[in-house]
């Protein structure tokens, strides 16, 4: 084991069973198993109660933060978003795949599937049932979400909706019509 390693183990193994925080540490800078583990029950039920049931009571801060692929948003506009989400896909159901927590952050991976039988968010029913998956970083604040940044497979959504153009097939190495073209 090396030096360094030996030095990091009985430090820790002190700060353990003392309780004293080594120097250059805040207490701040600890946050307790439990409120991680309040944090991740609060960004789950963005997806158990708000997209998979329509009950949107989830705590947010006032001057909440949004951010998606494109844009900013405000609490207001996230919740006529999910409620459209929750319109275009009666049956929606998001479940969440992996959460890992650090001091106010949760990081969430998502999947989720539905029947696109309804209109919302500006699609049109398609009668398709799609499965699409995303990763939403949370931070929070006195229990409540204060900002978020969503990642989705917004493409491969469009895709299976159909909403699409297929692709038009490449030409062939020497310059004549694809096969698929012919």
């Amino acid at each position: 084991m090396k030096t360094s390693n030996i030095l990091l183990s009985a430090a820790a193994t002190f700060v353990a069973l003392t309780g004293a925080i080594p120097p250059g540490a805040h207490a701040s800078d600890e946050v307790s198993a439990e409120s991680l583990e309040l944090n991740k029950s609060i960004t789950r039920r963005v997806y158990e109660e708000g997209l998979s049931q329509g009950r949107f009571e989830v705590p947010y801060t006032t001057d909440f933060v949004g951010r998606g692929s494109r844009a900013t948003f405000t609490h207001e506009d996230g919740m006529a978003e999910a409620r459209g989400w929750r319109d275009a896909f009666p049956d929606l159901k998001v479940t969440v795949d992996r959460q890992v927590a650090e001091r106010d952050l949760v990081a969430v991976r998502w999947t989720a599937r539905g029947t696109n039988t309804g209109t919302g968010n500006g699609i049109p029913a398609t009668g398709r049932a799609v499965q699409t998956s995303g990763t939403t970083l949370f931070r929070l604040a006195d229990g409540r979400i204060a900002e978020e940044w969503t990642c989705a497979d917004s493409l491969g959504l469009m895709r299976q909706l159909g909403m699409l153009a297929k692709p038009a097939a490449a030409p062939a190495a020497d310059g004549s019509p694809s096969a698929a073209t012919r």
